[in-house]
């Protein structure tokens, strides 16, 4: 670990703490267990790309508020992997209604990853530039080659894997509305 999971320890606990949520609440809220939570607000545990989403949505915000410090630049976010999706985020865009957050996506062959349900209302939008993804929500996936695009509802369990032996490349747009 460099140091950064603790930021992103505090920066959960902090968010945890000002909405008067327990570790336990969350924790089930979550579908993740409690020790993890706390190892994770201790910066004890690495973070796997999966858990701090089912975090993030568990609390109704957008993943690059547990990953980066508000105003620094998305090159400062801390880096966290997923079973298959490797994201490097390249720029959060903030509207009253609204935050964006713009990734650089690359999926690993032969890996499926299964992401937890976004906040209510958080929508995805794929395009491909190369190899094949599946992708969208885990009982109805959608498959797009280079050029195409895709989007769905993420606020239900939704997968990431490749079609074929290729790795594929793609952007992801996630939209998060603002939660009162």
């Amino acid at each position: 670990m460099d140091g950064r999971e603790t930021d992103i320890g505090s920066r959960l606990r902090r968010l945890r703490e000002a909405r008067g949520i327990s570790l336990s609440a969350l924790a089930r809220s979550a579908g993740i267990g409690k020790a993890t939570l706390s190892g994770l607000e201790l910066g004890t545990r690495n973070p796997t790309l999966e858990t701090l989403y089912a975090v993030a949505g568990a609390l109704g915000v957008p993943l690059t508020t547990l990953v980066l410090e508000p105003g620094a630049p998305p090159a400062e976010a801390v880096h966290v992997p997923g079973a298959a999706v490797t994201a490097t985020l390249l720029e959060v865009f903030e509207e009253p209604t609204a935050t964006f957050e713009l990734l650089r996506m690359r999926v690993r062959p032969g890996i499926v990853q299964h992401s937890p349900p976004h906040a209510p209302g958080v929508t995805e939008h794929v395009t491909v530039y190369a190899g094949v993804l599946r992708a969208g929500p885990a009982d109805a996936p959608l498959v797009a080659a280079p050029g195409e695009h895709i989007s769905w509802q993420a606020d239900v369990p939704h997968v990431y894997s490749t079609v074929g032996p290729d790795e594929a490349l793609a952007t992801l747009l996630i939209r998060s509305p603002r939660q009162n």
